[in-house]
């Protein structure tokens, strides 16, 4: 649960609201003029704000020091810090709720989904089902906390003799009513099976798509591929059963989209009917989107139902794509808990203080897993799993 920080209460209380702002003003379309392909544009913050089906974003990008043997920040790094609630980024970097390892202890989650798309460095993840992992370098972690879950995500420093830097993505999708209270489900999407589209435009500069989920299909008139070839990805994992992403007309995206210098490339327009679509343009200079140029970070909702070309500007451009269709019912939420209405609040926090949602079978609330840097995972049931490394 990257980025929540500890209420009074002694769970976690979400930051900063991240409702939707008003959308900026624009022309109203004539039979003449299409209809922008930009509908709102909003700066980006901690977290960066969402729209229903998803209800947080946020981006961590921490230039953590060399580990100690503990692989954790050495004490004489800490001082000045609110440790247990550390979101300074002093020195490029947070320990957000860690003491000695950055990261989040347990805590607990009902009524929703996390998606955790790690770039760089590692996680540590063990939870109350009894299951653990080690994840990085591109893998997904999907959990579908349903009726309840506690977790805990440990940043472990590994390197002593140099720079731990870690990247990441973490998303929390809503869960219709009729599956916030499903069984608890722990998924990982290992970087070596995540479907990629590899473009290139008419000059060879590459756009590379990374598919978390959501098919990627073309236009009708073929854009969104490199020239000559389908640009299509038909076959994305499958995203947890109780998951809104599993409903064949939610049309639930989540892509990351890389672009070179220069390069173009058409993003296709979604399959459905009501489908919203976000794209978080996080890094280079300027980037153009449907025609109109966008020259800072930016939170950008787009039109869905429409093909819109982008071109980077002069510098590598990447975005975090996010597109669903509404699941359009009422929210209430506190902190780690989101269901429809306070009452069901009300309950899953006696819920929690009576059951801790099964316990928490590990010796301490922030474990991490060793120094051997290989990625696995062990689910509830006993499997384990470790990805498949080409030429291993």
């Amino acid at each position: 649960m990257l980025g929540i920080t500890f209420g009074a209460s002694g769970v976690f209380d979400r930051p900063a609201s991240t409702a939707e702002s008003t959308p900026m003003t624009a022309t109203a379309p004539t039979t003449k003029t299409p209809a922008p392909a930009v509908l709102q544009i909003k700066p980006l913050g901690f977290p960066w704000v969402t729209m229903d089906p998803f209800l947080f974003c946020a981006y961590h990008d921490d230039a953590y020091p060399a580990g100690t043997a503990a692989m954790g920040v050495d004490d004489a790094l800490l001082a000045g810090r609110q440790i247990g609630q550390d979101f300074s980024r002093k020195d490029g970097w947070s320990m957000y709720h860690g003491e000695s390892v950055p990261g989040f202890p347990g805590h607990p989650h009902r009524g929703f989904e996390t998606v955790t798309i790690v770039r760089k460095g590692l996680i540590d993840h063990s939870d109350s089902l009894g299951a653990v992992a080690r994840f990085g370098g591109g893998d997904v972690q999907w959990v579908t906390a349903g009726k309840g879950i506690v977790h805990s995500e440990m940043f472990p420093l590994l390197d002593t003799g140099a720079p731990n830097p870690l990247e990441l993505f973490q998303i929390w999708l809503n869960l219709p009513a009729r599956n916030k209270m499903v069984a608890p489900h722990f998924t990982m999407f290992w970087a070596e099976d995540i479907p990629r589209l590899a473009a290139a435009d008419d000059a060879g500069r590459t756009t590379d798509v990374a598919v978390v989920a959501g098919r990627l299909a073309p236009s009708a008139d073929g854009a969104g591929g490199a020239p000559g070839t389908a640009g299509t990805v038909d076959a994305p994992l499958a995203p947890p059963p109780d998951s809104w992403a599993a409903q064949a007309d939610a049309d639930v995206a989540i892509w990351t989209i890389r672009m070179a210098p220069g390069a173009r490339w058409t993003l296709p327009a979604a399959r459905g009917q009501g489908t919203r679509r976000n794209l978080y343009f996080f890094k280079g200079a300027s980037v153009r989107i449907g025609g109109q140029d966008v020259r800072s970070h930016a939170a950008i909702e787009v039109r869905a139902d429409q093909a819109i070309e982008l071109v980077a500007g002069d510098e590598v451009v990447e975005f975090l794509m996010l597109q669903g269709r509404p699941i359009g019912e009422a929210v209430a939420q506190y902190g780690p808990f989101v269901m429809n209405t306070q009452a069901e609040i009300m309950q899953a926090m006696q819920d929690y203080r009576r059951t801790q949602f099964g316990g928490w079978p590990w010796p301490d609330e922030a474990p991490v897993h060793g120094r051997d840097p290989a990625r696995f995972a062990k689910h509830p049931d006993g499997r384990e799993e470790r990805p498949v490394v080409a030429g291993t």
